[in-house]
């Protein structure tokens, strides 16, 4: 079965961005590439919500883009999907294939982990406290328990944190 992931970049206080969706805070540096490089190796499929996909307009080459929206009609590279989020996901996931990223904001990752369809969560750590923006996440149905797979520190003082969502 295909490992879904989570992978963001977030603050300290556990924004993802500004409430402007201002990124302006975050630090790219070469070992965050190289890992990045490395991950994107390992899948074939990323899935975003209609927010994330309006925001950057990009559809990343070499692998399928599904973008979950009730209103958008069609865009150039993206599969578009208006099922449940988490039905469509955990049908993606027992077909034959590399990993799936998880691309964005909260309000699809609360939908993925409520499904309870997301495997892993990294999380780059930047060592800033926005004070308010776009949360990370949103307000679960549950719980979730995760066990630690791996963590480094980064350039510019940040942290890499991956889990594993327990079962």
């Amino acid at each position: 079965m295909r490992t879904v992931t989570l992978g963001l970049a977030v603050s300290l206080d556990h924004f993802i961005a500004r409430e402007n969706h201002a990124v302006d805070w975050l630090q790219w540096s070469k070992d965050v590439a190289a890992i990045s490089a490395e991950y994107w190796k390992t899948i074939d499929t990323v899935l975003m919500g209609r927010k994330t996909f309006q925001m950057t307009r990009t559809a990343y080459p070499g692998v399928t883009n599904i973008v979950f929206s009730r209103t958008l009609q069609a865009a150039a590279g993206v599969t578009i999907v208006d099922s449940p989020p988490a039905r469509y996901v955990r049908a993606l996931k027992a077909r034959e294939g590399k990993g799936i990223a998880v691309i964005g904001g909260g309000v699809l990752a609360r939908a993925l982990f409520d499904g309870g369809v997301i495997d892993e969560l990294a999380l780059n750590i930047h060592p800033v406290l926005l004070g308010r923006g776009i949360p990370l996440f949103h307000r679960l149905k549950k719980q979730l328990d995760l066990e630690l797979l791996d963590h480094r520190l980064l350039q510019h003082q940040c942290v890499l944190l991956r889990y594993r969502v327990k079962r």
